[in-house]
């Protein structure tokens, strides 16, 4: 089911499309971009890699990959160039010898890099910056910096151990000068945009947020039939990493209180020992038959599960940290996608959408009975909640999509290039 867009919203999509169309023409440039992590399997690096390459320009892509795969992969028009890992490192990435592993990782993605000839440098996050920041000026060539959270502000101090916090205290140094020295940065939510105007005075930055293609999603019964739960059952969905600053702690303890036929499922790949801890609390909570946990599906399959649930869950703290109060998660525009209304903490970013857009209710409290008081009148409201599917399927057909949204980043490439 989707919702059916009026005549004139249908000429204004195709207006907007054909516009689209005519503006997506790039010179033809050499873009490196380079990603501390597997990119093929980065959604966010994948579709920029790709919005960019649609445009004509020649785009590689470094990145970090197991020694079982080859040195160097084609993609359709995106070459990957690995620099390879034993499997063991995706493991435990920075938690052992922090300092030691940077170091290896600067050494060998800066090679890696700096034999990849190009126009622009593209640098995913911080770690991937100091290594593009080095090529392009060695180069005499463009640098572009995408922070995909707020930089240096994932975590608290007091959750590193001594080798990260080392670490933390180098990359702040580096980054008051190579942010600012870039030729183009982007981001992912208003609020983030704000603050590294404030921080680093940024030249020219971009916000692009983490927003599907758009796709007609129909409502099915996957979760439903993965669990062994009947029709009848309402599912309240979190859905994406399992980890310390999500607050799933809370939703494990609010199905205590939620209504009879009420299910709460984590769907999502744990990081670190999140997965196992929550299995604990759930065993010791006794919520076992409320509370179910499911593995991370394929990226490709994930908006058909999606719209098997009920509701949307978002509720992380904005306390945890300045990153998690500026965030604006892809799980969000994943549940607008399907059609699925949404759940929020009052994250500043999220509320502003939702409330906007009339996708779902915020709850301001977060305490395992306020959480639960909310799923339960939620769900108890069901034309309420046929309104905003309606509004979100909306949303997603005529603004909430990437078709529109890569126009950012390519207007901001344009920019790039005229200079």
């Amino acid at each position: 089911m989707t919702t059916e867009l009026s005549a004139s919203e249908q000429t204004s999509y195709g207006s907007m499309a054909a516009g689209r169309e005519q503006s997506r023409a790039l010179p033809p440039l050499r873009v490196c971009m380079h990603v501390l992590g597997q990119g093929s399997s980065d959604v966010r690096v994948m579709r920029a890699a790709r919005a960019l390459s649609g445009a004509g320009c020649r785009v590689s892509v470094v990145d970090l990959e197991s020694q079982e795969r080859p040195a160097r992969e084609q993609l359709q028009d995106i070459t990957l160039q690995h620099v390879r890992l034993p499997s063991e490192f995706f493991r435990s990435r920075f938690k052992r010898h922090a300092l030691l592993r940077a170091a290896s990782l600067f050494m060998r993605g800066t090679w890696q890099v700096l034999k990849t000839e190009a126009d622009v440098y593209h640098a995913h996050d911080v770690a991937a910056l100091p290594a593009c920041y080095l090529a392009s000026r060695l180069r005499g060539k463009r640098l572009v910096f995408e922070a995909h959270e707020m930089p240096l502000e994932e975590h608290p101090l007091s959750s590193m151990g001594r080798g990260r916090r080392l670490l933390h205290r180098l990359l702040a140094v580096l980054m008051k000068g190579m942010i600012p020295a870039s030729d183009g940065v982007i981001t992912v939510s208003p609020p983030i945009v704000e603050e590294l105007r404030r921080r680093y005075r940024v030249k020219k930055l971009a916000l692009v947020r983490n927003i599907p293609p758009y796709q007609e999603v129909a409502r099915g019964r996957r979760l439903h039939e993965a669990l062994g739960l009947g029709p009848q059952i309402r599912i309240a969905l979190y859905q994406g990493r399992l980890q310390a600053n999500r607050s799933l702690d809370l939703l494990v303890r609010a199905a205590h209180y939620l209504d009879p036929e009420i299910a709460i499922v984590l769907l999502g790949k744990g990081l670190g020992n999140a997965a196992e801890e929550l299995e604990q609390l759930i065993a010791a909570e006794q919520v076992g038959d409320r509370v179910k946990l499911l593995p991370a599906v394929p990226y490709d399959e994930l908006l058909s599960w999606t719209a098997s649930a009920d509701l949307g869950l978002l509720v992380a703290s904005p306390d945890y940290s300045l990153n998690v109060r500026m965030f604006l998660p892809n799980k969000l525009f994943e549940y607008i996608m399907a059609g699925v209304p949404v759940l929020t903490s009052a994250l500043p970013a999220v509320v502003e959408l939702v409330q906007a857009y009339g996708l779902g209710k915020v709850v301001e409290t977060l305490t395992p009975q306020a959480i639960a008081r909310t799923i339960n009148e939620m769900l108890a409201q069901p034309q309420m909640l046929a309104t905003m599917r309606d509004n979100a399927l909306r949303a997603a057909a005529t603004d909430l999509h990437w078709e529109k949204e890569q126009e950012h980043l390519l207007k901001l490439y344009q920019q790039i290039a005229r200079n």
